[in-house]
């Protein structure tokens, strides 16, 4: 065994893959969306799912404010959205959103999309957890999912 240390650490929880999502709100008609891999279910019933974001995320504010928001689980195909979404100034120009039934920001060809109303929130380390209540799903079963691990994606 090694010593915890960040390096440590982080290089040990590359190696458990994971799904890539997109997570979005809206505010005052701006978009704001981040790429979470930190996302898993919470809860069958009620349907309820959680994410994190850093405390240090450029958006965290907006997400913070937010009653409700998307998930939006990206295909293998979108690899370069995730990369977008991983920058601090996202560019959303070339990007043709769908409006969600509880008006949130759904992007479309993804393998799966989730309308959440945002249920509770709790710091915990240097991160932000986000409890959501699912309201709203679609899949797409012709898609194969993009996966990072080991600090790559797949």
């Amino acid at each position: 065994m090694k010593k915890a240390n960040i390096k440590n650490f982080k290089k040990t929880l590359s190696k458990f893959s994971t799904g890539i999502t997109v997570v979005c709100v809206k505010n005052k008609n701006a978009i704001y969306g981040k790429t979470v891999n930190s996302f898993n279910s919470l809860s069958l019933n009620p349907h309820m799912v959680l994410f994190s974001l850093g405390n240090y995320s450029s958006s965290i504010n907006q997400f913070s404010k937010a009653k409700f928001l998307s998930i939006n689980i990206l295909s293998n195909k979108q690899k370069k959205l995730s990369e977008n979404f991983a920058s601090s100034t996202p560019k959303l120009e070339n990007i043709n959103f769908i409006i969600g039934k509880n008006k949130t920001i759904i992007i479309p060809d993804c393998i799966a999309n989730l309308e959440c109303k945002l249920t509770d929130k709790i710091k915990k380390g240097d991160h932000m957890i986000f409890i959501c209540k699912v309201l709203e799903l679609q899949f797409n079963d012709r898609l194969k999912p993009l996966v990072y691990f080991n600090s790559k994606y797949f």
